[in-house]
Parts: C-alpha cells; structure tokens; sequence
C-alpha cells in the first residue's frame, strides 16, 4: 500500500509539471503577432536644410530603428556573453541555466541569479506584465518556445535591441547610441557598446549619466565576459578596461526651432498624416538653423528696443500732458524669411518668446499690412506704362459712400497729416504718401486695377478704394510669399517649408515648386529700384544694412494697430510685423519703420556674418534705360518709356541718356 502511495506521487511529481503547463497552454490564447509583425512606435525626426537635427518628435517613447544587418557583430557577442551565452543553441528556454539559478538562490536563501534568456526578456518586455507570479513565468515560456518557432535567431536579436529600455528616455539601441554618444551604432568604441547592452539589467541604476562610475563597472564586467570568452585578445581587453568614454545628457526632444517643429506637425496633418509621433518619419526642411537663430535674436533685439523706447517717450509725453495708456505687455511680433528663388522658408519665428506664447503669429495670424501692400498697386501701374517719374496727384479729397442704408463720407489723408500737390510715383512710394497712392487708384480704375492684381492670386482683396491702404487681411507667411514677385524678379514663388519626407527608406512626400510671372523683368526691377530708395531715404532707412543692397516697405495700419516691415536682398527675402495681440493700438509713435525696421536691420547684418560670401548687388536685366532727371537716376524701359526732354515740368530738369 505504500509502495503504491509513494510510486502515485513520484508519477504525479513527475507528471504535474506537465500537466500544469498543459493547462496553461491550452486555456489561454498565446498570440505573438505583435512580435512577428513587430511595428514598434518610432520616433520622427526633423532636420533642417543643412542636415542638421532640429527635433525629435515622438509620443512616449524615443526609439530609432535599426535592421539586424546594420548591427555591428560586436553587440551581439557582447550582448550574448553577459545575457545568454547559450542564445544560439536553446530553444528559448535554458533549464540548465534555470536549475544552477535555482542551486545559488536557494543557498543565499533570496534571489541573487536570474536566468531569464534574451528571448524571455524580450517577451516578458513586449508579451507579458511584471508580475512576479508562478502562472506568469509559466506563461513566459511558452510564449518563448513560440516566438523561437517563429522567428529566426536574427530576427529575435533585432527586435530585442529595438524594443529594449535603455534608461533616459531611450527606447532601441540605435537611441541609446545617438543619445548618449552622439555616435552611430557603427562608430561605437567596445567600451561603449559594453555600456549599452548592460544597460536593460537595471537602466535606473547602470545609466552613465546618473551613475557613471557603477555603469562603467557593469560594462567592465561585460568586456572582461567577453575575454573570459576567448570572443576578444588581451590587447582589446586591456584597451576597453581603460577606457572612459564621454557621455551627454541632452534632452529627448532636441527642440531647436520649436515654431518649426509645430508648424511641420500642422503641415503633416494637412497631408492627412496622422501617425507623426510615432511612424518613424524623416523631415527634412528648408530651414536655416542659423538664420532661424538669428531671426529670433533680431525679432528679441527690436522688442527690446521698442520696449526701451516707449518707456522713454511715455515720461517725455507726461511732461508735456500727453499721456496715452498702453499696455505693452500685449506688444508681439512675428518674422519670415525665404530664399526668394525657390520660395524656401529659410527662418520663421512666431512670437517673441515661445516659452511665453507659442502662438504663431508668422503663419496663424492675420492683420492688415496697410502700406506694405502699396507696391502692389504700384507694380500694376509700372506694368501698365507708368514711371518712377510719372507725376500723381497728391491732394485730399472727400469720397461718399453708403453703409448700411446710411450716406457716408470718407476722407484719408497723409501720416504726415500734409500733401504735396504733385509728386512723382517714385516719391509717393518711397515717402508712402496715402493720397498719392488712391488717386493712383482712381487713375488707373478701380474695377482694373482689381482685374489687374489677380496674376498676384490674392485672396479675399476688398473691392472698393480701402484697397490703396492695405485694408486686406494677411499672415506674414503670406505676404512673404506675394512679395517674391518683388524679390524674384516679377516671378512669384510659393512658400515651402518641408523640402522632402520619408519613411523606413520611402520617400512619401517631395515639394514640388510652383512659379508663375507676374511682371516682366524691366517691371520688377523698376519697382525694386523704388523700394530700395525707400530703404536709403524713405520710411525705411532703419532697415539699412551695411555691405548689401536693400529693398522693402514699411507699413503702418491705422492708430499704429500693426507695424510691418517686408524686404529683400537679392537673394533673400524677410518679413517682419509688430503689434498687441488684443489688436488695441500700440503706442502712438511706433510705425513700421520704427518697430520693425530694426528687426529687419539687425537679421541682414547677421546674414552678412554667417554668409559673407553671399549675393549683395540687384542684377540690372537688360532693356532698363537710366536717365538723369535733375541729377538722380531714374530707370525706365520699353513699358515705362523715359520722357522726352520737352516733356519734364521743370526748367530746371536735366535729362541724360
């Protein structure tokens, strides 16, 4: 009876095991596809048109992916050798590793050996929970003998080094190797790949930025594990032992231009794109880094100023009882840059501080750019015969108008609140005299000038006189792109800021450039002559830039709401506004010129620093005839004809040819 008692529960002994696993393996279901189909969340990243990383961008985990093939050997033996020195021969499970596990702990009376294979952790990392129950390890290796029936050994080890928490935010040894040597996998010293593939261990405890001398001990271990091996001589040995690599504590996000990056996650939603943070894409950009920074720097510069400026004329206007209550903490401002050929958005910087707002003014907002918008009118009157010497009338007049079934009247005048009687086209632009420009208006037809500015494809323009004052309403993303009909020109470019997108090796998105001419080249050069005089001797002489021609337009909206300035170079093109957010005015003395002028200024000297080597001169097209009227220049071609002698109003007027 004994005998019996005693060979039942050997067979039971040696049967439950089995039958406990039997259990668990047919009363559960083992699905192992999200291994098999491993589609792990990847990080995107944005660079700008230089190759240099702005951003990471990514949802909760930080993860580069990289194929088994690209993986340099040296990982995985040093992988292996201190985490499964058997991987290759087991069949996910190692039961001799497990009993000799099983011997020490039970001696040390606690758990001091794990004996988890790599194929184990990686399902306890991907399939399982951290629970530390009988039932879960059980469940762990079953679904290890599947994975190795599904996978091949290679495939395993790829997805165990891409799915793996590496400590910092770092998920994927290809991160762990960026993040924390600024290294590609294939550039990493021994020492360093020892560092990271004994990093899963205990990532907390073994992280080189937290703990150095403790991670350099654990990888120690692995390199002399790997000697011990026979896998590396004494020499490599001894050369790892010593070595103390550096290590960098960046941020996960690496946000440099983080008005870029925003904008790149709109324009990725508009492509219908909505896997962004986590589908691993690679944005290249037509940014500038460095001008990025530098319009930052000038938008910062030019606040400042205004700051400082406006304290000092509010004690001035005190003291002489004209006193105007501003709020400046509203006072904000937006800057865009654009490579006036290809339309490239080369800086764009919304706000003056984004820590503050990251609001984008330069592609959200919208605001009225009153006189920055003159030039348009004046291009249609240059394409249409007129000449800088062409002489407009400068005089006030009343306009009746209804509004809302009652009789109205309007009368606009001057900033300088005066008028010339007669002044050239050239002068009404450069000084921007507002009477000039609407009885240009007048001249030229409204119901034409309208059909006129439709080759600009402006949207939305209002239909009635308001027009010559810029009452329409636009981003500064915007008007930099209808102001490379200046700057390009007379051919108008689209603004692009996202060059080309791909994923895992994909290209899934390439700009493409769209161009159309607006003005013949003789036009376009004509008026570039105009706005450069604004910039030497107009509204716009705080714009001026040593070393480099400069062509642009101040605007200033009515009760000083919005202050623009818009420029070029000849080959770059900028755009900057100031005003309060609450649109309330700004103070009374601040104007386009005054605000934004500097901003303009300060951008251009920083361009000539960085690329001295740049473009300076506007070419001359042929077909421009210059002539001396009263001893300046004036430009004309075969559309705008140069008068004849007998035809100048001054005596005293000279013309040379």
């Amino acid at each position: 009876m004994i005998k019996k008692t005693f060979i039942t529960l050997f067979v039971l002994g040696v049967l439950s095991p089995f039958l406990i696993v039997g259990y668990y393996y047919f009363n559960y279901n083992y699905d192992i596809s999200s291994l098999v189909n491993f589609n792990p969340p990847l990080t995107s990243h944005i660079y700008d048109k230089n190759g240099e990383k702005i951003a990471n961008v990514f949802n909760k985990q930080n993860r580069s992916y990289v194929k088994f093939n690209d993986i340099p050997p040296r990982i995985v033996e040093a992988l292996v050798a201190i985490e499964d020195t058997t991987f290759f021969e087991h069949s996910g499970v190692n039961f001799g590793a497990i009993f000799r596990a099983f011997i020490k702990d039970v001696k040390a009376r606690k758990m001091v050996e794990g004996a988890s294979t790599i194929t184990q952790q990686l399902v306890k990392n991907k399939l399982l929970t951290r629970e530390k129950k009988i039932s879960r390890k059980i469940k762990e290796f079953i679904y290890s003998y599947k994975v190795e029936n599904a996978l091949t050994k290679e495939q395993i080890l790829e997805r165990y080094l891409n799915e793996i928490y590496y400590g910092h935010g770092y998920y994927g040894i290809k991160t762990a190797a960026n993040g924390y040597f600024h290294k590609k996998l294939s550039d990493l010293t021994l020492k360093e790949m020892a560092i990271l593939v004994g990093l899963p261990k205990a990532p907390s405890t073994y992280a080189p930025t937290k703990n150095y001398e403790i991670s350099m001990g654990r990888a120690n271990r692995v390199v002399t594990r790997m000697h011990t091996l026979g896998w590396i001589d004494d020499a490599t040995f001894e050369k790892a032992l010593l070595e103390n690599p550096k290590v960098y504590n960046d941020t996960l996000t690496q946000n440099r231009a983080p008005f870029i990056v925003d904008a790149v996650e709109r324009r990725m939603r508009k492509m219908g794109i909505r896997d962004f943070k986590t589908g691993g894409y690679e944005v290249h950009t037509t940014i500038d880094l460095r001008l990025q920074n530098a319009a930052k720097k000038s938008l910062k510069y030019a606040y400042g100023l205004a700051l400082k400026r406006i304290e000092k004329y509010k004690i001035k206007d005190a003291k002489e009882s004209e006193i105007q209550d501003v709020n400046v903490s509203q006072l904000n401002g937006a800057m865009v840059s654009l490579d006036s050929k290809s339309g490239d958005i080369l800086a764009l910087v919304g706000s003056v501080d984004y820590k503050k707002s990251s609001y984008n003014r330069a592609t959200q907002g919208r605001r009225q750019p009153g006189s920055a918008f003159k030039p348009f009118i004046y291009q249609v009157a240059l394409d249409l015969g007129y000449s800088g010497a062409t002489k407009l009338v400068d005089i006030a007049k009343t306009y009746d108008y209804e509004k809302n079934g009652k009789d109205m009247k309007w009368q606009p005048e001057n900033y300088e609140k005066d008028y010339k009687g007669l002044i050239t086209l050239r002068n009404a632009l450069v000084h921007s005299r507002n009477l000039a420009t609407i009885n240009l208006v007048n001249d030229i037809g409204l119901h034409q000038l309208l059909k006129e500015l439709q080759k600009f494809h402006i949207k939305n323009l209002p239909h009635d006189l308001s027009i010559a004052l810029g009452t329409i309403s636009l981003s500064p993303l915007q008007l930099a792109g209808y102001y490379t009909s200046f700057s390009n020109q007379g051919v108008q470019v689209a603004p692009h800021l996202i060059s080309s997108i791909e994923k895992r090796g994909s290209t899934v998105y390439e700009k493409q450039d769209k161009q159309m001419r607006t003005s013949p080249v003789t036009q376009s050069y004509i008026m570039t002559t105009i706005l450069e005089d604004v910039v030497k001797r107009g509204t716009g002489r705080r714009a001026r830039a040593r070393g480099i021609e400069l062509a642009g337009k101040t605007g200033t909206t009515n009760n000083n709401m919005d202050a623009w300035f818009a420029g070029y170079s000849p080959t770059v093109e900028t755009v900057v506004w100031f005003g309060n957010d609450d649109n309330t005015p700004m103070y009374h003395r601040e104007t386009g010129g005054r605000v934004s002028g500097p901003a303009f200024r300060r951008y251009y000297q920083q361009l000539l620093k960085l690329y001295p080597q740049i473009k300076r001169k506007f070419d001359v097209p042929d077909g421009i005839i210059e002539v001396q009227i009263n001893g300046k220049k004036e430009y004309f071609s075969n559309i705008s004809k140069p008068p004849r002698a007998d035809e100048d109003t001054d005596p005293e007027g000279e013309l040379v040819f």
